[in-house]
């Protein structure tokens, strides 16, 4: 029995991508005739997780594939994917009690299988995958330019110095700059990590309250709470990849298709 689990958050609206999500979640578009979330599915599955849970939120009945757990974020027009992930609190604090590893994926990424390969080979608590190859993938992708990329900055020893937004800020000499293409692994001490973590901030600020770069606590990214966390010392690990993978956020990058 596999002791690899998945979380796939897919509750937000798809805003940049109207009018295509105006009646369907942005992982229900398709992509060389399967849906992103099938893409999804498909490549955890050739990893051996089988065990797989969908947080929904907008347009949560369209997404009605069988032989998954479901989670639905009924707050959805008013926090982020941070928040979206505590939906599945279950499976996080079920994962740990059956000293299994837990695979969190954004729902609007295509990506090769051998990256959850690679991830499942992480050493760390807390592992994410970082593209060093990442400014390829933005030339001619004029509809979401690479200021927005959410960067990570690699110490000498592949452990996360800074990330998110305009994070290569904090480079300095001797670090290398990747792109978190939204890709985590958690072994149950790095869950237990990292609920501890979310649970300490949501009991000293209030929902409304700036967080790191987000201008609420409820609406913070997983960057978010991964800056606060190392900045306290707690320690996340990267493992580098070279492309295989594609996010989709805008128009245009249907119509570019895969990146192959």
């Amino acid at each position: 029995m596999s002791k690899h689990r998945a979380i796939i958050i897919a509750a937000g609206t798809g805003s940049r991508l109207r009018p295509l999500t105006d009646d369907l979640p942005k992982c229900m578009l398709q992509v060389e005739e399967k849906t992103l979330l099938e893409h999804c599915i498909e490549s955890l599955k050739e990893n051996e997780i089988n065990h797989i849970s969908i947080v929904t939120g907008h347009k949560s009945k369209e997404i009605n594939l069988k032989g998954l757990f479901y989670f639905h974020n009924d707050n959805y027009l008013n926090n982020n994917i941070l928040h979206s992930l505590m939906y599945a609190r279950k499976e996080l604090e079920n994962a740990v009690r059956e000293e299994a590893n837990m695979i969190i994926s954004y729902s609007d990424i295509w990506f090769h299988s051998s990256l959850i390969k690679t991830l499942l080979k992480s050493k760390g608590e807390i592992n994410i995958l970082v593209d060093s190859d990442w400014e390829k993938s933005y030339e001619g992708r004029t509809d979401h330019p690479i200021s927005e990329a959410e960067l990570a900055v690699l110490g000498d020893d592949e452990t996360l110095q800074a990330i998110g937004k305009n994070a290569s800020s904090s480079n300095e000499k001797g670090k290398k700059i990747g792109e978190f293409i939204g890709l985590v692994m958690m072994k149950p001490s790095g869950i237990k990590m990292f609920l501890d973590h979310f649970d300490k901030v949501n009991s000293t600020i209030a929902h409304e309250s700036p967080f790191q770069r987000a201008s609420e606590w409820r609406k913070s990214y997983l960057t978010d709470i991964f800056q606060d966390m190392i900045e306290v010392g707690l320690s996340i690990n990267c493992s580098s990849v070279e492309g295989k993978w594609k996010e989709f956020d805008t128009i245009q990058d249907f119509e570019r298709g895969l990146p192959f």
